[in-house]
């Protein structure tokens, strides 16, 4: 988005010798984003100047660059607008130049997200992103890896409401109870690149969304012992797929020390090196994008949200590729 006169502190620091990291992974981003794919989906339904006139909207690119460095960031509203004010490689990524142009407030930023949450545009984001590494050579393949990881929700009351969101629910883990909701996601085998994406409260067992996670063409599935019986499932019964679902814990702790009992052990270490594939995707949607607990009330503000996460972790993850083969 070139093209500007810059200001003097964006000069400065576009002049600056050292690159920080934050320039570095924005200017990885900007490259391996399929930008003109979603902008052209967004258009259709972003809106244009009115004929009575009034003040024009801002520049679609803009607002897209922005609410994207929102999630990787994991900004705030206000704070999205804060760092477009104070941080130069945060304006000069969105195209903004603090001397000529109108920085985008806090209610600008809100009404861009309400846009894309009003017509489910998060999931279209993420097909459009699967569509482009698709062309890009990393099809998902024959095997599918599933699993969930639970996202914490603000348990105070001490909102407008007074209360919980109550969309989300408790769930025990271990001797540990989490209030929240759960990201499910299934995973492509060899390439550990998220093909499908569920969400549901915390309460909903990983099993019950399984099917949903199959992209339909895998031949084998692996799962930790939380999807023990899904071959027994009714939407699964029908597909022609092996299942390698990880052993009960308490079941492998007590194989024999026989032959036979440690070459069940060994299938199991197997499985669990392939299953570990899928903890990567979650170490980049929690650690690097900072999701660990919702900022959004409600199921579909948050569905909106993951998968515009799975498609940013999907490109961030393929980046290494993306940028060798331009």
């Amino acid at each position: 988005m070139g093209g500007k006169q810059l200001g003097f502190s964006d000069y400065e620091q576009s002049t600056a010798k050292k690159r920080t990291k934050k320039e570095k992974f924005l200017s990885e981003m900007d490259q391996v984003v399929p930008w003109q794919p979603l902008l052209d989906l967004i258009e259709p339904i972003y809106p244009k100047v009115s004929s009575k006139g009034g003040r024009p909207s801002y520049p679609l690119a803009t607002m897209l660059r922005i609410h994207l460095m929102q999630q990787w960031y994991s900004l705030s509203d206000p704070a999205m607008e804060d760092a477009l004010i104070e941080v130069a490689t945060i304006r000069r990524f969105a195209g903004i130049d603090l001397v000529s142009d109108r920085i985008p407030d806090e209610t600008t930023i809100l009404a861009f997200r309400h846009l894309l949450e009003k017509n489910d545009l998060g999931k279209m984001i993420f097909e459009t992103v699967k569509a482009h590494l698709k062309q890009k050579g990393m099809a998902m393949k024959q095997g599918t890896i599933i699993d969930a990881t639970l996202i914490s929700a603000p348990s105070s009351t001490k909102n407008k409401t007074g209360e919980r969101d109550p969309e989300m629910h408790q769930t025990k883990k271990g001797n540990q109870w989490y209030f929240g909701m759960k990201v499910h996601i299934g995973v492509d085998k060899d390439s550990g690149l998220i093909h499908s994406v569920e969400t549901t409260s915390a309460n909903v067992h990983d099993i019950t969304r399984a099917a949903q996670l199959l992209h339909g063409e895998e031949e084998v599935v692996y799962g930790d012992a939380g999807y023990q019986g899904i071959e027994k499932r009714a939407e699964i019964a029908d597909k022609s797929i092996t299942f390698r679902v990880a052993m009960r814990p308490g079941k492998r702790r007590v194989l024999p020390k026989t032959p036979d009992g440690r070459l069940l052990d060994l299938v199991e270490t197997a499985k669990a090196h392939i299953r570990a594939k899928v903890e990567h995707p979650f170490r980049v949607i929690k650690q690097q994008f900072g999701f660990q607990k919702t900022r959004l009330r409600g199921m579909a503000k948050n569905h909106c949200k993951v998968n515009v996460l799975a498609a940013l972790t999907n490109l961030y993850l393929a980046r290494g590729h993306l940028l060798a083969t331009g």
